[in-house]
């Protein structure tokens, strides 16, 4: 008992430092992201609070960080633009628009769960998981460049002077300190993405150094700073926008692609979680999560989010394994909002900068380099396909490319597999023996295994070793059998399995008079009833 209690009390100190790290980690990010999407800073962070709580406490993958990201924000940028432009300049309509699509998106995507169609993931192929997260790895990396720059006369441009030398040179040590915090034995079970943070803040603020901080961030995109209050209902959207079938046909195609590249990060996000972590996590339980998580904070005036790849990989490492380090990240994050704006604006960005760039190095598949001359070169390209198209376009389109190419890949390959060995009786009957997948890839090989206009007048067609597995085959099948009686011929399938069978009976009547049903092939006998052997086996001679 006492060794059970040990084990939980050191599982809520690495959840809670873990969290604490995290909520740091995120307010950068959200905030970033809300000026991406075109909003205001607090729009973020109320959605990194909510969507992260929510799944924090009932999605299907503990220690799993949810928020606002920068795939959904890419997207929402199009929408609020358009939805501005619907009515005058003050009235603000985008932000409603986005509230009300964020609500669409989180039903589209509690019907993913209900309806089960998280265990597609599954589907994903492995080239395509390391492909996206080598992307997104690229992504992340590119993300924190833009925090090398300053604002000047309204413009973007390059830190240069002792400002970049002092945001390289604290980048660095934030770097060392979590590199080498870890090597020390007495420091091992320290959180060294805290201790990085609150080290480099230190020295910032004791040494009274010109840099970049949280705050100074927001204000240079045009925010007003990190204070704001408890997030609110939001009802007003309803009567903002006028509720009918033009609006729905304008939102529901961004719900769609929103709910869709939500899904597949936070899925694959999971995927990604399970295999550090050695565990299962519960993908349809996660979709119904997320869905009930985008619901409430449209509701409650959040731009909407999923499954950060980069926080979670934070808390992962951070020893955060349980629910309590996202709902500790969480509660965190609207305890800065609210009470400690202005401590957490003082963080240096380049603290930040550090912790991200160790993610990228953690979430980058090295090995992919070692394995690239040792797997096949189909592989290869979909590796090099997803990562460069998750960095060129988004995550959705990336995934969705890397697994039609894998599956067509997977087609051709199989549909030269399709294999006919021919023998006779000694009655004369001609005996196709089919090997191989008939599917609709593998049927123009299939019929050119046949010579009908040369085949005795008995021909059998056994599929020892084939099945049946679409539309495409049943319909090779009846054409063929139709052109043997079409040339008087008698012909018989057989060894048939029973679901290929039911497909056969149901799709024309004519299969009723060709198919055997009685085997007589003792090789075909897969089990037998144990009645049928009274004595031992060792006493029969087969």
């Amino acid at each position: 008992m006492t060794e059970f209690i040990r084990k939980r009390v050191k599982n809520v100190k690495n959840d809670v430092f873990s969290g604490i790290t995290v909520a740091l980690a995120l307010v950068p990010e959200a905030v970033a992201f809300a000026f991406v999407a075109g909003v205001d800073p607090l729009v973020g962070l109320y959605a990194a609070f909510m969507v992260g709580l929510v799944t924090s406490i009932f999605g299907g993958r503990p220690g799993m960080i949810s928020g606002a990201t920068g795939a959904l924000a890419v997207v929402m940028v199009s929408l609020v633009s358009k939805g501005n432009a619907m009515g005058n300049p003050d009235e603000n309509l985008g932000l409603y628009y986005l509230f009300t699509t964020v609500i669409l998106m989180g039903f589209i995507q509690i019907c993913a769960g209900v309806f089960k169609l998280g265990k597609f993931v599954r589907l994903i192929p492995h080239p395509v998981m390391m492909g996206f997260v080598n992307g997104l790895a690229i992504v992340i990396f590119l993300s924190q460049l833009g925090m090398f720059k300053t604002t000047v006369a309204g413009e973007k441009v390059w830190l240069s002077g002792n400002s970049l030398w002092y945001m390289i040179g604290l980048v660095l040590l934030t770097m060392l300190i979590m590199w080498g915090l870890p090597k020390i034995k007495a420091t091992k079970k320290l959180p060294e993405a805290l201790i990085g943070i609150l080290v480099v803040t230190g020295i910032v603020i004791f040494s009274n150094l010109d840099v970049a901080t949280v705050g100074s961030f927001i204000k240079d995109g045009g925010g007003d700073g990190l204070k704001g209050g408890l997030p609110s209902l939001h009802l007003e959207t309803f009567s903002k926008i006028p509720m009918n079938l033009e609006t729905l046909k304008f939102i529901f195609p961004y719900a769609l692609i929103l709910a869709a590249i939500g899904l597949i990060e936070s899925l694959m996000t999971l995927n990604l979680i399970d295999d550090l972590t050695e565990t299962r996590g519960n993908s349809n339980k996660e979709c119904v999560a997320q869905g009930s998580a985008n619901i409430l904070t449209g509701l409650f005036g959040g731009m909407g989010g999923c499954a950060m790849i980069g926080q979670s990989i934070i808390n992962i490492k951070g020893g955060g394994r349980g629910r309590l380090s996202g709902i500790t990240a969480a509660v965190m994050l609207l305890i800065f909002i609210v009470f400690a704006s202005s401590y957490i604006e003082q963080v240096p960005i380049a603290a930040l900068v550090g912790v991200m760039f160790m993610v990228v190095i953690g979430t980058f598949a090295w090995s992919s380099f070692r394995i690239l001359n040792k797997i096949p070169r189909t592989d290869v390209f979909v590796l090099i396909l997803v990562s460069g198209l998750t960095v060129i376009f988004d995550l959705a389109i990336a995934v969705l490319a890397g697994v039609v190419v894998s599956a067509l890949v997977f087609s051709w390959e199989n549909a030269k597999r399709i294999r006919a060995r021919k023998r006779f009786k000694a009655d004369g009957t001609k005996i196709y023996e089919i090997w191989g997948p008939l599917f609709f890839g593998s049927i123009s090989a299939f019929n050119e295994k046949f010579d009908i206009k040369n085949d005795p007048q008995q021909v059998e067609i056994d599929f020892v070793e084939a099945r049946i597995s679409d539309h495409s085959a049943i319909e090779a099948i009846f054409a063929l059998v139709e052109k043997y009686q079409a040339e008087g011929k008698s012909i018989v399938l057989k060894h048939l399995s029973e679901d290929c069978k039911v497909l056969l009976y149901k799709s024309s009547p004519i299969f009723s008079k060709v198919i055997e049903e009685s085997i007589e092939d003792p090789r075909y006998h897969l089990a037998a009833n144990p009645e049928d052997f009274p004595k031992p086996l060792s006493e029969y001679k087969f």
